[in-house]
């Protein structure tokens, strides 16, 4: 039986973070210092996060392109804000 954090989507007094977000870049990090300075598939990145989380791909795009400050394009390329 799954277990679900009612807290798990709170923001971190800290630094305004939830768990998703924190691990999103958490993965980043690791993955950046391993591809060091390329860019990072984000197919790879998922791969990483759902190591960790449970996660539609939908919910990981939403998260990660308000972190990183890009919109995702219906003809697939990315704009930032």
């Amino acid at each position: 039986m799954v277990t679900i954090d009612p807290f798990e989507n709170i923001p971190d007094a800290r630094d305004g973070l939830n768990k998703k977000e924190r691990i999103i870049l958490y993965c980043l990090e690791r993955a950046q210092k391993e591809f060091e300075g390329r860019n990072v598939p984000t197919i790879s990145l998922y791969g990483r996060v759902v190591e960790h989380i449970d996660i539609s791909e939908e919910e990981f795009q939403t998260i990660l392109s308000r972190l990183v400050g890009g919109t995702r394009n219906s003809d697939g390329s990315q704009s930032y804000v």
